[in-house]
């Protein structure tokens, strides 16, 4: 059996991502709780209690002011009426996915399963479903690895602003719900973060000592009820500031309720399967931090190939289902797929659900073109690896933040991974009829030259440089893959 962690940084910084992780590549995501029923997207919990905000506005006027009808009241607004974990699972697999998560609790502080930590729960409240059983049941019928998001940490600080009172208007100095004393355990007794800092940027973690407690029971009882295969901090490993530079300015007992945390996952699985094939994804990018797991990046990537695995999630429109948000197109979703997998990197997709568990046909049209790409080109997918170059042309994709724009990509553009002696080309800009030029072939022999979906097309070297000679027609409405041996 393989030795088992301590919760260090030098046992942990050991952690190796396990085989299934790296061949999957893609993954699909439920961001779903009760935050999705006004339909009015991400940190819906927060917004509806910041005066002129949008949500704030919506709220007052669709239920009512947030003094008489808060929070609490729209989780008892969730029912998931229709949710079918099953035909949803079922329609991922075919979409292309290899693994799932579920979202076992956002900022909001509701839980999606049936806790025994907290009350406000999708089995005491709203719903009476536990909602974390039923993927993981799903999941495992789909053979798929189950993960599990926990965004708790940041929840202490992130939700000051229920303690807070309208400035302006009829109900100015009126005490949001947040303030009542028999919702504190829901709402957290964090006015100290209202007091200091009531609507501003107050750090990301709270210093509180009994949250950190708090947080570290509730994430023990995920890990010992579902034993996940990935579980995702929203964040720095807690309670450590990824904002700064230099890890030595912290303390390293900061890192101790998330260090406790993570060694327990892994060890978790070691004693399920003999050794280790969990996975911890946060979201500090300092080598010393995320060495303790995966490296993940929310809606961005990296420049270049990493050396170990890393992560990014993205979503097709807004976090938590919004109408007012337009989604991306698939060719776009696959492309950044390509980009991202030809690094190193693995990519999980929020696919959006109404409060009442269905998708729209929007999404239902993604995830079929998806699942119609991966049928021809999913063979330069699963079990690659990254090549000794991940690219030809001058087109990359923008990194700044958040942004996520399409990119225009030219007949010159290849993305590059390897497999079992191929080496898989992704044509990002290609058009049918053409003859494609590849120049990082120079000193290889090419036995070969095989169009996925199509079979073998013609092919020569001049010069050192290949010159493949594409169909009118090409099989993959997008990022078509060349098999090269």
């Amino acid at each position: 059996m393989t030795s088992r962690f301590e919760p260090t940084f030098e046992s942990l910084r050991t952690y190796a991502a396990p085989e299934w992780f790296r061949d999957a590549k893609f993954g699909i995501w439920s961001h779903w709780g009760p935050q999705s029923v006004p339909m009015f997207g991400d940190w819906y919990a927060r917004n509806m209690y910041v005066e002129g905000t949008p949500q704030y506005e919506y709220h007052r006027r669709h239920y009512g002011h947030p003094s008489k009808f808060g929070y609490k009241d729209i989780c008892a607004l969730w029912k998931a009426e229709r949710f079918d974990p099953d035909a949803l699972m079922e329609k991922y697999r075919r979409a292309g996915a290899r693994y799932f998560m579920a979202q076992a609790t956002h900022h909001d502080h509701f839980f999606n399963y049936d806790s025994a930590v907290n009350r406000m729960n999708s089995v005491k409240v709203g719903p009476h479903k536990d909602i974390l059983a039923l993927w993981q049941a799903a999941a495992q019928k789909n053979g798929m690895p189950f993960g599990l998001s926990e965004h708790l940490g940041a929840s202490f600080s992130w939700w000051r602003v229920n303690k807070g009172c309208d400035k302006y208007g009829p109900y100015a100095g009126v005490p949001y719900d947040g303030c009542d004393p028999a919702w504190q355990d829901f709402y957290h007794a964090n006015q100290e973060h209202y007091e200091q800092d009531p609507g501003g940027c107050a750090p990301w973690y709270t210093q509180n000592k009994q949250y950190h407690d708090y947080w570290l029971r509730c994430v023990t009882e995920m890990i010992e009820r579902f034993h996940p295969d990935l579980l995702y901090t929203d964040g720095a490993l807690p309670f450590g500031e990824c904002q700064k530079d230099d890890p030595s300015d912290q303390d390293p007992g900061v890192y101790a309720c998330g260090l406790q945390a993570v060694a327990r996952l892994y060890n978790a699985s070691i004693d399920r399967y003999g050794e280790n094939r969990a996975v911890y994804l946060q979201k500090d990018r300092r080598p010393e931090i995320y060495s303790v797991g995966v490296l993940d990046i929310e809606k961005s990537q990296l420049p270049g190939i990493m050396p170990e695995p890393w992560h990014t999630d993205t979503c097709i429109g807004n976090w938590f289902y919004d109408v007012h948000y337009p989604y991306k197109r698939p060719d776009q979703i696959i492309e950044m797929l390509v980009d991202i997998i030809s690094k190193n990197g693995v990519m999980l997709l929020n696919i959006l659900q109404r409060p009442d568990g269905t998708i729209d046909e929007d999404a239902e049209f993604i995830l079929d073109k998806i699942g119609e790409w991966f049928a021809v080109c999913g063979e330069a997918v699963y079990g690659t690896r990254p090549w000794r170059v991940f690219s030809e042309g001058d087109t990359f994709v923008r990194i700044e933040g958040f942004r996520e724009d399409k990119t225009d990509w030219t007949p010159s553009d290849i993305r590059f991974v390897q497999k079992d002696g191929a080496v898989y080309a992704f044509l990002m800009g290609a058009r049918g009829g053409e003859t494609l030029a590849l120049r990082s072939f120079r000193d290889q022999e090419i036995r070969g030259v095989e169009l996925l979906g199509c079979g073998p097309v013609p092919f020569r070297k001049e010069f050192g440089v290949l010159l493949v000679s594409l169909p009118e027609r090409l099989p993959a409405f997008c990022a078509n893959a060349l098999k090269i041996v």
